[in-house]
């Protein structure tokens, strides 16, 4: 029987990040997926400011911001003319180096993901399946059918079901995945075209159900992913339409004249949440574990969030670094925030694709009214920016989090700073200030990085307290807040969580 430490299970944008970020704590794996080859027809498209943070801890971020798009603006259409302009321009008081929305298809995506994973020594098994699995206290065994049609069994010391919405991992378990399907039905286009709504801006067409467009540009000038509504007489005759047929309207209101259609799908829309994200050795992340509306653009930066939270937790539990309590915190942090998102896109996906009076009032009146409002408030397009950014994202519920200092508590993202920030992918102490000496002794004794940041104005600026510490998890979030930067308190919360530091045991 082959042997590993992780099994991940599905080879989306998901499983490859989690692969990675095991790898590069230095924890073994095998990734496997049913399919012969990743998607080349895709529909999710945004990549996120806290994703692209995320990104900096693996060498990643760099790569996909010089390959996607920036977009610079957001546009509000109906009855054929444009009522507003929300710009994207890059604001100061963003603390993030990532102040913009990134247009990169997941096809192309994935592809970079797969060949750095590469790059590190790991290929992802294609054509394999997972056929059932069983687990107890020490492993998980699964039994796999590989791409010859041969059966196998690898044992590991944990499962992660990366493997989408009809996961196997989460039938197996036997988790619940309540929620429903949107009634309308969608379709996705890639297409050179012409026109005023293909600019290198995104632009949404509000007028009646039928006639939802969003235009989202790709890094090839002239070329955009379109995502619209059918109608439901449409509906029912499915593969025999063509993309003319089903878009025309909008495109009229839009005035974009295709010039070639690269492909085009049809999809129906689902809004779900697992009743769990853990079952002893096995977890649950992306859409395995969460699927809901593409409004905001949150489905795969949520996932990749997923495995950034599970990674490190996993790695340091294998390492010996932490008790088992600690994978209970991945479902605390995650399962809530995932809960929130399918509500709050619902909300809005419901007001974009109804057919009621109320909605169509809001699509065409209110909604142009609401981005005029954002379009000139800077602090609404700040919030805005964060919320949709998912920089605001805390855990300060979590059993992990504890403390403040200035505006910063324990389960927040640490702020960023200008010239201060660290891409250190362990757990570490920072302070912006001075560190006291009995501080740095006790750091060096156990082994835990100690950075002492200069303090400035923008330190101040973003909520932090002088001379204060700030016990950093290997994902960036603040895990103790203590502004008397007291050994003691840094010394307890270590026990209560059973932590160590420095070399593996």
């Amino acid at each position: 029987m082959e042997r590993t430490e992780v099994l991940i299970v599905g080879a989306g944008p998901t499983g490859l990040v989690l692969a990675l970020w095991l790898t590069r704590l230095g924890i073994r794996v095998r990734i496997i997926d049913r399919t012969a080859g990743p998607g080349t027809a895709s529909r999710a498209l945004g990549i996120q400011a806290r994703t692209l943070e995320l990104y900096r801890l693996l060498g990643l971020a760099e790569a996909v911001a010089a390959a996607g798009h920036r977009v610079p603006a957001v546009n509000v259409w109906t009855a054929g003319t444009r009522r507003a302009r929300v710009a994207f321009a890059a604001d100061p008081r963003n603390p993030t180096p990532y102040p913009f929305l990134l247009i990169y298809p997941q096809d192309a995506h994935e592809r970079l993901l797969i060949d750095r994973l590469a790059a590190a020594g790991i290929r992802v098994e294609r054509g394999t399946e997972l056929i059932g699995f069983t687990q107890d206290r020490a492993r998980v065994v699964a039994t796999l059918r590989t791409a010859e049609g041969a059966p196998a069994q690898v044992a590991a010391a944990y499962l992660a079901g990366c493997d989408g919405a009809r996961s196997t991992v989460r039938e197996t378990l036997g988790i619940g995945f309540p929620g429903g399907t949107y009634d309308r039905f969608f379709y996705v286009a890639d297409l050179a075209a012409d026109g005023p709504a293909i600019d290198g801006e995104i632009h949404l067409n509000l007028d009646g159900a039928a006639d939802f467009l969003a235009v989202f540009p790709l890094a090839e000038r002239g070329r955009a992913r379109l995502v619209g509504t059918m109608r439901d007489d449409q509906a029912g005759r499915g593969e025999r339409l063509t993309f003319d047929e089903i878009a025309v309207t909008a495109l009229e209101r839009l005035r974009i004249a295709p010039r070639t259609v690269n492909w085009f799908s049809t999809y129906r829309v689902h809004h779900r949440v697992a009743d769990r994200f853990r079952d002893g050795r096995a977890f649950l992340l992306g859409d395995a574990g969460h699927i809901h509306s593409p409004a905001g653009g949150q489905g795969m930066n949520t996932g990749i969030g997923d495995a950034m939270n599970l990674g490190w937790k996993l790695a340091a539990c294998l390492r010996g670094r932490a008790d088992d309590a600690l994978l209970d915190t991945y479902e605390t942090e995650r399962i809530g925030f995932a809960r929130r998102l399918v509500a709050t896109t619902d909300r809005v996906f419901t007001l974009a694709t109804s057919e009621t009076p109320l909605a169509q009032l809001g699509r065409t009146t209110l909604a142009p009214l609401l981005a005029r409002l954002v379009a000139g408030s800077p602090a609404l397009r700040r919030y805005l920016f964060r919320t949709i950014a998912q920089i605001a994202l805390a855990y300060r519920h979590s059993a992990l989090s504890a403390g403040r200092a200035g505006r910063v508590h324990g389960g927040d993202r640490l702020p960023w700073v200008p010239g201060a920030d660290v891409d250190d992918p362990e757990w570490r102490v920072q302070v912006h200030g001075a560190a006291a000496p009995d501080l740095a002794r006790w750091c060096g004794q156990q082994g835990l990085r100690l950075h002492v940041c200069a303090w400035s104005p923008e330190a101040e600026r973003v909520g932090l307290a002088r001379d204060a510490l700030y016990l950093v998890r290997p994902d960036g979030y603040v895990a103790l807040a203590d502004g008397q930067a007291s050994v003691s308190t840094l010394a307890a919360f270590q026990a209560q969580h059973g932590l160590t530091w420095g070399a593996d045991d």
